[in-house]
């Protein structure tokens, strides 16, 4: 199934973490908390301001994001947990950093 959001709205699927710790400590998946980074899937046209134009969103589809815990909808689709949240949710666009493109080289 495709979904398509509306408007200022946009589809994340949260990127999993690591779930051991730095000392070697596996964590269980009741105990660990769900990651707040994700990737973006789809996004909507963009928000309708007051004089009925369209401000185009700023996220693109394969965006990196921070947002908050308690941000967006958790639906399923598929059998596969996505979010649908405003644009407004997403706190940070993640970049990956010059070193880090060099390494993977």
């Amino acid at each position: 199934m495709q979904i398509r959001p509306l408007h200022d709205r946009i589809i994340v699927k949260r990127i999993e973490q690591q779930r051991k710790t730095a000392s070697g400590i596996v964590i269980p998946d009741s105990a660990a908390e769900k990651p707040e980074q994700g990737e973006v899937m789809a996004v909507g046209d963009g928000k309708r301001l007051q004089d009925g134009t369209i401000s185009p969103l700023q996220l693109k589809v394969g965006d990196q994001v921070l947002f908050g815990k308690y941000a967006g909808q958790s639906v399923k689709v598929d059998g596969e947990e996505i979010l649908v949240m405003r644009e407004d949710d997403v706190l940070a666009i993640i970049e990956a950093s010059d070193q880090a493109a060099r390494k993977a080289a």
